[in-house]
């Protein structure tokens, strides 16, 4: 079923999104949030992030104060110099990166800070936690270009079937 589903995830997504909006508007969130683990878990045995890297190409995490104190440290960088060399201030106020893709993104979509990355790239794409309901804007944004999260949306829209 699932390797069904992802074919032509990403026009299917664009197709629907009205509806995913409309979804997540009118969930009963508390119902849902029970079944994300288990949703989660089913689409990244369907899901190779490395044959994808949708996010880590085109999208950047926001850094927060730990992040930026364990990443300076395994890169051997001052904090400064660290958020001189990679990071801006966006329009929200936060540190993202300047470039994309990710500079620490390699070639083979390995990254090569992956046990110190940012907290907001463990977290990604929120498909097993509140996220998902509570910031429905992003949930919708994840959609259109990661193919877990299309799953996660799509498998949520069957359950209620």
């Amino acid at each position: 079923m699932g390797e069904e589903l992802l074919k032509n995830w990403e026009k299917k997504s664009g197709e629907r999104s009205k509806l995913y909006k409309q979804f997540l508007a009118r969930a009963d969130k508390n119902k849902l949030l029970k079944e994300l683990p288990s949703l989660h878990e089913e689409a990244f045995e369907k899901v190779d992030c490395l044959t994808c890297a949708n996010c880590c190409k085109n999208y950047s995490p926001r850094f927060k104060t730990p992040d930026i104190k364990r990443i300076s440290k395994t890169l051997s960088l001052k904090e400064s110099v660290f958020i001189d060399q990679y990071l801006k201030i966006d329009e929200e106020g936060d540190y993202v990166l300047k470039t994309k893709p990710c500079p620490f993104l390699g070639s083979d979509n390995y990254c090569s800070i992956y046990e110190d990355r940012p907290s907001d790239c463990k977290r990604f794409p929120y498909t097993d936690e509140d996220v998902f309901f509570k910031r429905p804007a992003l949930t919708l944004k994840n959609t259109s270009f990661c193919p877990a999260t299309y799953y996660v949306m799509e498998r949520l829209l069957q359950e209620l079937k």
